[in-house]
C-alpha cells in the first residue's frame, strides 16, 4: 500500500519497508526520517541501498525476477 500503511509504519516506528512492484518493474525503498518516509526507487540493474539490512547485496532485478 502506498498511503495508508505509509502513516500506520511511520506511527509504530518502522524504520524501513519495501514496496516490491512487479508490474512497475520497481523495489522502493521507505526509510523513517524524521516521521516522514523518505523514498528511493531502484530499477533493473540497481544496487538496492538498505539503513536497515546494510550487507545485502543485490539488485532490482534479482528481487523482481525471484521465484518462489
Amino acid at each position: 500500500d502506498y498511503r495508508f500503511e505509509r502513516s500506520e509504519y511511520a506511527a509504530t516506528g518502522i524504520l524501513e519497508y519495501w514496496i516490491v512492484d512487479i508490474f512497475a518493474g520497481k523495489v522502493s525503498v521507505l526509510q523513517l526520517v524524521e516521521g516522514f518516509y523518505d523514498v528511493t526507487e531502484f530499477r533493473g540493474s540497481d544496487r538496492l541501498v538498505s539503513h536497515v539490512f546494510t550487507e545485502i547485496c543485490l539488485t532490482a532485478s534479482q528481487i523482481l525476477e525471484a521465484k518462489s
